[in-house]
């Protein structure tokens, strides 16, 4: 099957994709949710089997009491176990007739403190949470202060040497752009293709916080973990800038070194076509004000290859 391979014709299925000719059925509508989460206290976004505690199982338990009937629905990128977000964009199809003020307020009675749906909008049958998306932006939060935080343990990240961005924005450079990253995906990764094209890697300091923002049309498998861990290693003097380099040609997992802890990472947004109207929200995490990529226009931030002066 060809790359560019465009399905002309698809059997209605709930919460599925939808092209030209698929019979919608009647009084069916889809909605779109942007949802924030605490992940540590969740075994990941994805329902498992077993009873474990998902964030999924948690939306959809929620959403089935406000909408009267069951309820399964489709995020734009299952997070991990830890991994938290702050605007998670999911999509399910319904019966129910509610305004969004419903899908907003009428889940928080049924939601644990650790989830929250920050706004609700009709969508016409075509949008889908995942393969409507044209990028996704992480962000990763570091502290290198002298002591460890117990405020912020299940939040950001600490490492316990300081942290010198010059070398990690000259280390991650060269991730910017079309690539291989076969390096920098787990070894159980299920993705048919380990390339990925990387569109800006913004690396801050304030104060004793390290932000990492890392936006790309897709991510694979614990990629955005185990670039920030070896820009730690950069960071932090136990490897060269070059080793980044050195490592995404060799495609080799062995070789770019420990994976990042999961409690740093935020999902923090998800594009989509201009078709697709939502609310504006920021991205955060915490009390971050920037706007996506809003950093880049500040003295200290780099987006792609830079030339030395």
């Amino acid at each position: 099957m060809p790359n560019n391979y465009v399905p002309t014709s698809k059997v209605y299925s709930r919460n599925g994709e939808v092209v030209g000719d698929t019979v919608w059925p009647e009084n069916m509508q889809r909605v779109a949710l942007a949802v924030e989460y605490n992940g540590s206290c969740f075994h990941g976004f994805q329902s498992q089997p077993g009873g474990v505690t998902t964030v999924q199982q948690a939306l959809e338990h929620a959403l089935s009491k406000v909408a009267a009937e069951p309820v399964t629905l489709v995020c734009a990128g299952r997070t991990d176990a830890g991994v938290h977000a702050t605007t998670q964009i999911i999509h399910f199809d319904t019966l129910a007739k509610r305004p969004a003020k419903a899908w907003v307020m009428g889940t928080r009675a049924h939601l644990p403190p650790s989830v929250a749906v920050r706004w609700a909008s009709d969508v016409t049958p075509q949008f889908h949470a995942r393969f409507s998306a044209l990028s996704r932006t992480y962000r990763y939060l570091l502290s290198d202060s002298a002591t460890f935080s117990s405020l912020t343990h299940d939040r950001v990240t600490w490492c316990n040497r300081p942290l010198d961005v010059a070398r990690m924005r000259e280390g991650g450079r060269c991730l910017v752009g079309e690539h291989d990253f076969t390096s920098f995906r787990a070894s159980q990764c299920q993705a048919r293709s380990p390339v990925r094209s990387i569109h800006h890697l913004h690396i801050v300091r304030r104060g004793e916080l390290v932000i990492v923002e890392v936006q790309a049309n897709a991510f694979l498998h614990h990629m955005v973990r185990n670039i920030v861990g070896m820009l730690i290693a950069v960071g932090s003097g136990d490897l060269e800038p070059s080793s980044v380099a050195e490592v995404l040609a060799a495609k080799d997992r062995r070789r770019a070194g420990v994976t990042a802890r999961p409690n740093g990472l935020y999902l923090v947004s998800v594009d989509y076509p201009d078709q697709f109207v939502f609310p504006k929200v920021l991205p955060g995490p915490l009390f971050l004000p920037e706007a996506v990529g809003g950093f880049a226009a500040q003295e200290d931030w780099m987006s792609g290859p830079q030339t030395p002066a």
